[in-house]
């Protein structure tokens, strides 16, 4: 990962975690539900948005290198891994 991404990345992550432990609390606090289900969604977007980001890296990073390559398997290779992993082919 660039350094930047893994920056931006590492920061979500803690953010998400503290959702996470937030969560907990509410739970074993016996919040009202509708509150405890709003953060679920906050985390899901939150964690969507990490996504993108680790996503973004990849097709400026590995999946740029690898289309650049003269290695025609590993530009195959990435061109599989995204059509897998964008919900394209189902293993």
């Amino acid at each position: 990962m660039r350094t930047d991404a893994k920056q931006a990345a590492l920061k979500r992550l803690a953010r998400i975690e503290g959702q996470v432990r937030g969560v907990a609390r509410m739970v074993a606090e016996d919040r009202y539900c509708i509150d405890v289900v709003r953060q679920f969604q906050a985390i899901r977007a939150a964690l969507n948005s990490l996504e993108a980001v680790v996503l973004d890296d990849h097709l400026q990073t590995c999946v740029d290198h690898a289309l650049r390559s003269d290695d025609l398997a590993e530009r195959r290779a990435k061109v599989s891994e995204l059509v897998d992993i964008l919900g394209g082919r189902r293993k």
